[in-house]
Parts: C-alpha cells; sequence; structure tokens
C-alpha cells in the first residue's frame, strides 16, 4: 500500500507540472499545516504612494483552504467609492494538486451596497467571491488593483490573518516618490517571528516568512494582541478633498473638528424648538442631556455602517433628523447636534468596539483606528459617555460594547486619548435572594428577586421586550440544571436611572431532589451553580485573560419537608486566590436551611504559567458550587 501510495503520487506530481504545481497543497510543509485550517501561501501588496492624494494598491494572495473552517480567510474581496477604485480583480481556483479548476473575471465577482438599510450610504460598494468549493484542500490566487485619492488610510499589513491560519510568506512593500511622503511605521509583536524590515531612502520592505499558526486555547487574548502587525501612517495626508498635516492625536483632532464635523449640526426649526421646550424648566447639563438622549432613542433607528465603511464624515445632521435612521456617525452627530440646541456641550468619539477590549495606539495618530462613534459630555473632571446608536441602553450607560479602552476624544482646539467607563469587578454585581420550598416527591418551588448592576445588567435587562415563551426559553437555559422547570410568574423592573435591573421570578419544577428510600439528596445551590472549569492543556502556549470580573452575592432559605432531619450538609469553605474569591455556607436554621454564597473573579491578563493555578481555582468552586445536601426521615 505504502509504494503504491507514492507510485500515485509520483505520477499525480507529474501530471501536475504542467499545470500550476506551485499551487499544489502537496508541497506545503507540515509544520505549517499545524493548527492550521488554512495557509496563506504567498500574499503581497505594494503600495505605491505617488503623491499626497494618489496612491496605488496592488496586492496579490494566494490561499490554500484545508477544511471549512479555512474558508473565512479567502478574503476575496474589494471595496471602492467615488475616491477609490477597483482596477481590476481576479482570481483562479486550483484543487489540491495544482490543477485549475476555475477561472474568475472581474464580472464574475458579485458586486453589492457596503451598507444594507439605508440609501444615504450608497455611493460605498463591495466587490466579493462567492465561491463555494466541491472539496478541500483547495487554493485561490486572488489579484487586484486599487487606485484611490484617501491617503489617511495606509494598511495594516497582518502576518497573520487570525487563530488557525499560517503563512509561507507575507511581504509588504511601501514605495514613496519623495522623502517627505515617507510613512510612519510601528511594529507590533514582530520580534519572535521570522520577520525583517529593510528600509531604502524611498521605500519600506516588509517580510515575513514561515509563520506557524497560532491554535487558539481558551481565554486566549485577542488575536490583534499577540499577532505580529506592522501598522503604517502618512504625516501629510489627503481625505475626501482635504489635505491634513498631523504629527500627534492633538493635530489629528483639530484637522477631524474643522474639516469633518463643523458645520454639520443644522437642524429644522422645529426640531430646535422641541428641544428648547423639551430643557426649559431643566438646570441641570447632565438632566438636559438625560432627556435629549431619550428623545434621540425614541425618534431614530440605527443601521450598522463602521466608521471607514460609509466615510469617516458623518451625515449632516437634518439628513438623519429627515430620514430618522443612521450610522453610528450620523447618530452621534445628530445627538451633538441636539445637545447644542440644549446649551450642552459634547464631543464626537472614535473608538474601537467591540466585547473584546482593544485601545486606541497612543503614540500612533491615525484615522485607521477606530470602527464606531460615541459622545463625552463633560461632568465636572471626567465625562458622561453615551452610545447613540442604542435604543434601550439607560443614559451614560456604554455597557461591554466600548467600555475599558483608549478612545479618540475629537475636540475643537485639539483631540486626546482618553479611557472609556470602567465596570471592574465588584461594579458587575448579582444579587439573588431566593425562598425554595422542597418537597417530599423532590419538586420544587422557588421564588426568586435578582438584581444585577454593571456588565451584569447589560446582560439582563433585555429580557424585559421579550415574548412569554422567549422569556420562559430564557430561564430554562440560565438555570439548565433544572429539569422540568416552569415559570409561573415573572415581573421586571429596569430602573435606568441607577442602571439596575430586577427580576422577581416564581419556577416549580418535578424531580430536582432525589430520593433514595428513607434519604433526600440536592444541591443547595439551586439558581446559580457555575460549572465552568477552564480546559487541560498539557503545554499551554499562549497567555490567557479574563476580560471582565464580577461579583456574585446568593442567599437562599430553604425549607425542607415535613418529617425530615439533616444528616449531612456540605462544609463551610472559603477560597481566596489572586483570581478571586469565594465563600460558601450552609447551615440549619429551624426546620430550614440557610444557604450562603460570594463568588468574586477579577479581571486580569496572566502568563501561561499561572493557567492551571487558575484552573485548579475553578474547578474548586465548581466542585462546592455542586456540594450535596442529605436529608433523612426521622
Amino acid at each position: 500500500m505504502r509504494i503504491f501510495f507514492y507510485l500515485a503520487l509520483f505520477f499525480c506530481s507529474v501530471y501536475s507540472f504542467s499545470q500550476d504545481f506551485q499551487y499544489s497543497s502537496l508541497l506545503i510543509k507540515e509544520e505549517l499545516k499545524d493548527n492550521a485550517d488554512a495557509v496563506v501561501r504567498f500574499d503581497e501588496m505594494v503600495v505605491d504612494i505617488l503623491a499626497q492624494d494618489n496612491m496605488l494598491l496592488k496586492s496579490k494572495r494566494v490561499v490554500t483552504v484545508l477544511n471549512k473552517n479555512g474558508n473565512k480567510h479567502v478574503n476575496a474581496y474589494a471595496g471602492y467609492s467615488n475616491s477609490s477604485k477597483v482596477k481590476y480583480i481576479k482570481a483562479i481556483v486550483y484543487d489540491a494538486f495544482g490543477n485549475e479548476i476555475k477561472k474568475i473575471k472581474e464580472k464574475d465577482f458579485k458586486d453589492v451596497s457596503a451598507v444594507s438599510g439605508g440609501t444615504l450610504y450608497s455611493d460605498y460598494r463591495v466587490k466579493y467571491l462567492d465561491y463555494t468549493p466541491t472539496g478541500y484542500p483547495y487554493t485561490i490566487v486572488l489579484e487586484k488593483e486599487i487606485q484611490t485619492k484617501n491617503t489617511a488610510f495606509l494598511p495594516t499589513w497582518n502576518f497573520l490573518d487570525g487563530y488557525g491560519v499560517s503563512a509561507e510568506l507575507s511581504h509588504f512593500k511601501l514605495n514613496f516618490v519623495h522623502a517627505d511622503l515617507k510613512p510612519r511605521v510601528l511594529e507590533k509583536n514582530t520580534e519572535n517571528y521570522n520577520i525583517e524590515i529593510n528600509e531604502t531612502p524611498l521605500s519600506i520592505d516588509c517580510k515575513g516568512v514561515e509563520i506557524s499558526a497560532l491554535k487558539k486555547e481558551q481565554l486566549s487574548p485577542m488575536f490583534n494582541q499577540i499577532s505580529p502587525k506592522i501598522m503604517t501612517r502618512l504625516i501629510d495626508f489627503h481625505y475626501e478633498g482635504h489635505d491634513a498635516h498631523v504629527e500627534n492625536w492633538e493635530q489629528l483632532g483639530e484637522w477631524m473638528y474643522v474639516n469633518l464635523l463643523q458645520g454639520r449640526s443644522e437642524l429644522p426649526e422645529s426640531v430646535k424648538s422641541h428641544i428648547t421646550n423639551l430643557v426649559k424648566n431643566v438646570d441641570s447639563d447632565i438632566e438636559k442631556a438625560r432627556l435629549v438622549y431619550e428623545y434621540m432613542q425614541s425618534v431614530t433607528r440605527y443601521i450598522s455602517v463602521q466608521v471607514g465603511i460609509g466615510g469617516i464624515q458623518p451625515i449632516i445632521a437634518s439628513e438623519v433628523d429627515r430620514v430618522k435612521y443612521g450610522d453610528c456617525k450620523g447618530l452621534s452627530n445628530y445627538t451633538h447636534a441636539l445637545l447644542e440646541v440644549a446649551g450642552v456641550k459634547s464631543y464626537y468619539v472614535h473608538v474601537e468596539a467591540g466585547n473584546n477590549k482593544i485601545d486606541f495606539e497612543e503614540d500612533f495618530p491615525t484615522l485607521a483606528q477606530g470602527n464606531h462613534a460615541i459622545l463625552a459630555i463633560p461632568n465636572g473632571e471626567s465625562y458622561t459617555w453615551i452610545d447613540c446608536t442604542s435604543q434601550t441602553h439607560p443614559f451614560g450607560f456604554v455597557g461591554d460594547f466600548t467600555d475599558d479602552r483608549k478612545a479618540f476624544v475629537i475636540r475643537s482646539n485639539g483631540g486626546e486619548v482618553i479611557k472609556t467607563p470602567v465596570y471592574l469587578n465588584e461594579n458587575n454585581s448579582q444579587k439573588m435572594e431566593g425562598e425554595i420550598q422542597l418537597l417530599e416527591d423532590g419538586a420544587i418551588k422557588v421564588s426568586a428577586v435578582i438584581e444585577t448592576k454593571g456588565i451584569r445588567y447589560d446582560n439582563r435587562f433585555y429580557i424585559e421586550d421579550l415574548d412569554k415563551d422567549k422569556i420562559l426559553e430564557y430561564y430554562q437555559d440560565t438555570w439548565a440544571s433544572i429539569n422540568n422547570l416552569i415559570l409561573e410568574k415573572n415581573e421586571f423592573k429596569n430602573d435606568k436611572e441607577k442602571v439596575k435591573f430586577t427580576e422577581e421570578v416564581q419556577i416549580s419544577a418535578k424531580n430536582y431532589a432525589k430520593p433514595s428510600g428513607e434519604r433526600i439528596l440536592f444541591s443547595p445551590n439551586v439558581l446559580n451553580k457555575n460549572s465552568f472549569v477552564p480546559k487541560r492543556y498539557r503545554t499551554r502556549k499562549l497567555p490567557f485573560q479574563i476580560q471582565r470580573g464580577y461579583k456574585d452575592v446568593d442567599s437562599y432559605v430553604i425549607s425542607i419537608p415535613e418529617g425530615y432531619g439533616v444528616e449531612a450538609l456540605p462544609e463551610p469553605v472559603e477560597i481566596i486566590s489572586e483570581f478571586g474569591e469565594y465563600k460558601m455556607s450552609v447551615l440549619k436554621q429551624g426546620e430550614s436551611l440557610k444557604y450562603e454564597r460570594r463568588f468574586l473573579l477579577k479581571a486580569g491578563k496572566h502568563p501561561k504559567e499561572k493557567y492551571s493555578n487558575y484552573r485548579s481555582f475553578r474547578k474548586k468552586i465548581s466542585k462546592n458550587d455542586g456540594a450535596q445536601v442529605v436529608l433523612i426521615k426521622k
């Protein structure tokens, strides 16, 4: 069989040589296939900076996709607008042996709007390849060339696409016609890779060779925090008809205000009159801002358009008022205009949004950072922050979408990188009090009050808008350890001023406890079992991160069936660790039991060497959360 395999491989190789043998997946080194869903065989971009307002980007990318998880790494698309033109785009698909399967011309690429749901951004479009593979592995070769007047967005070059993809050769070159157009370069995480950067008087050449895939491990940091990349920017750049000279964030903020924000606050007189009447009897600027924010939430809707797509200049406020929708830029500018009418100062802010926290680079001022716009309202020595895309968030609460990260605040006299609000550990609290009746047949009846604040509020307050079936489904998922759960009653109170969500819930379930002869076994932690134990790694490769901490406080009174006494209770336990604290006790009080539990998890970044300690900490908590009480018939 082995001889037959090598003969077959030989004949396939001979046959393929006359095709494009260099694209055969058989040539990929095994170490580059390890932990990889795709291998980038060749990735090259040459950026020719021909003038402050003229840039040509030429690229060729060859990707071998090993399995269906690797399809997302093909990246066969090109965006364009009135200022950026796709000069050409084409692709060829090859099979595992390097035989050509399909040749794809520009007319075969799908051409669609880059923004759905709004005509205000119709000038921004994307050509993309919609290819369904017939088998794996396969290889796609993509070539494209883009001409643009906008030099504000020089590419950030990533030597790796993400977790689960390796690179044979990654090449990024910047050519510039004279020294004044030489880009500034920031290297990130390149020191442990085979990456070289060479400069000549009129070029910067970056090359990475044989970079193995990083395997995503549980609690791994965000990929862009650890992956090798090159950030680039011009000091003298052009954007949409405006030239700029920017050496720091202060200058960038002043330029953005004058050229992109100023003069875009015009509103209809009817709206100005309404806002004036809305706040006329209010003295506090923050209270005025609250009323304006809630008005904006009630009259507009949000459509998703990231900063950079649809341009970085917001749609004029009067247009947003006319159509009653906007992206983050348009709605932030619209709210800024409304606040201006109310006599309240606010600042436009760029931020990198998402559940994972990503900071702006403080020493690298560039428009290429950030994907979202919000507002900052001066409030004494600090700011009150608002996200104008949410129709449900309380005033002054941004939640986990933009919390705890460095963002760019834009003012008329300059810009500044400032950290957004931090919801730290104890601030993300959940308090649960319950009365639990345990029946002799193992059924339970529960009445509970749950109060959440901070990010825990953000994770729960939305359920008040769900229909009855979805609410039941939510509690069945939340309390998955309770089989046959029936939701008897629920009431919600959303205190937006205190940013506190309260749930009053009554549930019942059969067969929660396990009767066994004269005994009944059950877990006293009815409503908040934390069974998470991190995955075990024999040799962990990456550091780990607890993105957000939180605090739980649980207290239940459990009435036991008449005629039963306590045979065994879990021992009280207290665990103190650098990762947090845990305390649990079950005490007999008359004919009832009192269960109390406190769990504090601390946010933080940790080296891989401490992972086993963290796993041990979580394992102990899981074990104690599942501890059993034994009752016996008297």
